[in-house]
């Protein structure tokens, strides 16, 4: 009985003493497993940490990239390549917050490549500043020399203006000494003496003719000295008005047309004289070759764009 009760211990022992290591055992399995699980929280507690690092110092250089291409701009500069770097780093940045698997060591590696070529814009950046810099020195003393030159240009403009009207006013002067010149140097007819010719040849002197009488007209004028008239061969024009104002005149007989006063007019006859400036006598003898009607005629003289003397008879 009593070795039964002592096996019966034994056997108790052994089931407590197995229990207990079994329990011992489980205990170690599950501390290992509790390691595990906390070792794999710091560890994506540590990739998490890394990430979000990672994707500040992104948008770090996102943010500087926007004002590099600003400033460029601004500078006049190509920011064509540095739009090409933005659009790669948001392309990474989408990346980094999408992808399963994110490599550290490459965005590492990129983080690095882009702040290598923000360094390297930095040195464009300050050439074109530099450069810029000297556009505006060169801006600013271009705007001064044209300033200058629009002064000068404006101190010429009313020099000119005032020799312009200098001018203007000698040259109004000059054309009236001119005319006055001219008209001092025109021939002068003095002592008209008009005279009826009948068909016989004989002459008769007066103011007043019968129109039987009178077959051609005679007048004869004498030309005054004159100190300013050049001797040279003149044209003098004679026109013969009729009691009516009418030019008498016949193409067919040496009539013709000529400039005065810029209007086109007719003469009755023409000679070219020469001019002895000796008190020259001159005649105009013109066959009508018609009856003249009674009444009061005009004799006009012209030369050298003057009217240089009138006089007039009558016809009963």
């Amino acid at each position: 009985m009593e070795q039964r009760e002592k096996n019966n211990n034994s056997v108790l022992k052994a089931g407590l003493i197995l229990a207990v290591a079994i329990a011992a055992i489980f205990g170690y399995l599950y501390f290992k497993e509790t390691q595990k699980v906390d070792q794999k929280e710091v560890e994506v507690s540590d990739v998490n940490r890394e990430l979000m690092l990672t994707n500040t110092k992104l948008d770090s250089i996102s943010s500087e990239l926007d004002h590099k291409i600003a400033e460029v701009t601004a500078l006049g500069g190509q920011v064509g390549e540095l739009q090409e770097l933005k659009a790669q780093l948001e392309k990474d940045k989408r990346n980094l917050i999408y992808s399963k698997n994110v490599s550290l060591k490459e965005y590492q590696d990129k983080i690095a490549n882009y702040e290598l070529a923000l360094n390297q814009k930095d040195g464009e950046i300050s050439k074109l500043r530099e450069a810029n810099m000297v556009l505006t020195n060169e801006n600013e003393t271009l705007i001064s020399q044209k300033t200058v030159l629009e002064s000068e240009k404006e101190e010429l403009e009313n020099t000119k203006a005032t020799l312009t009207d200098s001018v203007y006013a000698i040259n109004v002067k000059n054309a009236e000494l001119n005319e006055k010149v001219s008209l001092a140097s025109a021939l002068k007819p003095l002592n008209y003496a008009v005279s009826a010719i009948n068909s016989k040849g004989k002459e008769r002197d007066g103011e007043a003719f019968k129109s039987r009488r009178v077959d051609k007209i005679k007048v004869a004028f004498k030309l005054a000295e004159n100190p300013l008239t050049k001797k040279e061969n003149k044209v003098v024009f004679m026109r013969l008005l009729d009691p009516q104002g009418n030019v008498i005149s016949d193409m067919a007989t040496g009539s013709g047309k000529f400039t005065f006063g810029g209007k086109e007019m007719v003469y009755t006859a023409k000679q070219i004289i020469m001019f002895t400036n000796d008190g020259q006598t001159v005649d105009f003898i013109y066959d009508r070759g018609a009856e003249y009607e009674s009444g009061d005629y005009g004799i006009e003289l012209y030369s050298e764009g003057y009217r240089i003397g009138t006089t007039s008879f009558t016809i009963k």
